[in-house]
């Protein structure tokens, strides 16, 4: 019965809650703005430079004119020339070990940023979909999913009283409803020997402690202070002698 009403009571719940809101409209503006104006510069030009060479002319096209050069020379502008190639060539090398990996790098980086700027403006409109669509959802269905959970709970605690009952009613019939005869006759027996008896007679025993209590004492006191009385025989007469000489004559029956 209890179980029933607290389920009707229960459906009759209504659950009222206030707006949610995700992100308001100015929060999705910012987020839109933001991707909008996140749009990274036009890396066309960039990336055709990166593509030449670092320098104007090529130093091993410079270096093979010099060399030819020094092939029509005297012998000390030959060397000159000579070693002006090798250097050269050499600055070339290092250029290329030092420059090609870190534009070989920054090309690839500006390629990101464009492939990830192109994505921006359209991963920020989905967000803000999915977000509208879950807000929507939570408003729709969060009572539902309220009241659901709820039940759920409230179903197990029920599970969980009902079972108590059923151990409680089980342990009563089957464990406590067995001695009912021999507990109701030592409840008649002390009603009968404490209501009836003891009670009635409370004042006799009492009395009767008070007066054992006084009379033990007198009782030793007595047989303490007995020596001190002599022992008197039937016959005495306790008057002093001169008491017969003030004897009054009686009179005497003579036979």
């Amino acid at each position: 019965q209890h179980t029933g009403d607290i389920s009707t009571a229960f459906e009759k719940m209504n659950i009222t809650l206030s707006p949610i809101s995700l992100l308001s409209q100015r929060q999705k503006d910012l987020l839109l703005n933001a991707s909008q104006a996140g749009q990274p510069p036009n890396f066309t030009l960039t990336l055709e430079q990166l593509d030449q060479n670092v320098t104007q002319g090529s130093l091993l096209d410079l270096a093979a004119e010099l060399e030819q050069l020094a092939e029509k020379v005297d012998t000390d502008v030959k060397r000159d020339l000579e070693d002006n190639a090798r250097e050269l060539r050499e600055l070339e090398k290092e250029m290329q070990a030092n420059f090609s990996g870190p534009l070989q790098s920054l090309k690839e980086n500006i390629h990101s940023v464009q492939s990830g700027a192109a994505q921006l403006e359209g991963q920020t409109t989905a967000a803000l979909d999915k977000a509208s669509k879950t807000q929507e959802f939570l408003e729709r269905e969060m009572p539902n999913i309220i009241k659901n959970e709820t039940r759920a709970f409230l179903e197990q605690l029920l599970d969980f009283f009902e079972t108590y009952i059923s151990w409680a009613k089980s342990r009563v019939t089957e464990d406590v409803a067995r001695c009912k005869p021999i507990a109701q006759s030592l409840d008649n027996v002390e009603v009968i020997g404490c209501d009836y008896i003891m009670d009635s007679v409370n004042a006799f025993w009492f009395s009767l402690g008070w007066c054992t209590l006084f009379l033990l004492p007198s009782i030793i006191l007595a047989v303490r202070l007995a020596k001190f009385y002599r022992r008197m025989d039937v016959a005495d007469v306790y008057r002093p002698p001169t008491f017969n000489s003030y004897k009054i004559p009686r009179p005497s029956t003579r036979h």
